[in-house]
């Protein structure tokens, strides 16, 4: 199952709101093992579509896992998922930006809920 946020605006007046994402997956499955394909894109400018990171995360049954990923100074940005386990709906993701400071930035708040499905991740290459 192929999940994204949209395209995220990381502006403010002065700078970026986001200096980092954290993004959070659990596995609540008991059993078996999932792995997501993390991919974040960004844009300097606008219409340009650009890869970031790349990154697969293997998560046991019943664990989580957090990754950052840095995006200071990027205009806007992207993360896409895609899960593979035994049972998709057992695996729950979740991603935060954060300032400078650490601080979550509540408009960059996505939960599972607010994801949209998409067919496949976007081709990185």
């Amino acid at each position: 199952m192929a999940f994204t946020t949209g395209y995220m605006t990381n502006t403010r007046d002065f700078g970026t709101a986001c200096s980092n994402i954290v993004v959070n997956v659990v596995n609540e499955d008991t059993v078996n093992p999932a792995t997501v394909t993390v991919q974040v894109f960004f844009s300097l400018v606008p219409d340009t579509k650009i890869p970031l990171y790349v990154s697969a995360i293997s998560v046991p049954a019943n664990s989580i896992a957090r990754r950052t990923f840095f995006v200071q100074g990027v205009l806007a940005y992207e993360v896409q998922y895609d899960v593979v386990a035994t049972v998709p709906a057992n695996v729950v993701l979740s991603n935060f930006g954060l300032d400078q400071f650490g601080n979550v930035v509540q408009e960059h708040r996505v939960l599972q809920s607010e994801l949209t499905t998409i067919a496949a991740l976007s081709p990185v290459s």
